[in-house]
């Protein structure tokens, strides 16, 4: 994918972003607890504010769940049918929430 670390931010909990600036910007993140037969890899995925509603619905119309969307306008938090969690995420408000 060509990803790289987003200039200024190499941290472990930093995201990679694409160079281009074409694809979304990917974390991995350390889970809190060991989940052998699930959720070994949760992906944040960043989209456009104005594209998060209609990604957020696709992926509850192909079968996903909503788990939790207290943060909605920053994140939605889906599953699948097994459990294996993903989020929805966008920059608005995200400062916001930070402070």
């Amino acid at each position: 994918m060509a990803y790289a670390d987003e200039p200024g931010h190499s941290g472990p909990g930093d995201a990679i972003v694409d160079p281009a600036g074409q694809g979304p910007a990917i974390w991995f993140q350390q889970m809190d607890a060991a989940r052998p037969q699930r959720n070994r890899v949760h992906f944040d995925i960043t989209v456009p504010d104005d594209e998060a509603d209609a990604r957020v619905r696709a992926a509850l119309g192909a079968g996903g769940r909503l788990v939790d969307d207290s943060f909605a306008r920053s994140f939605w938090v889906l599953a699948d049918a097994e459990g294996n969690e993903a989020c929805v995420c966008t920059w608005t408000d995200r400062d916001d929430r930070e402070q």
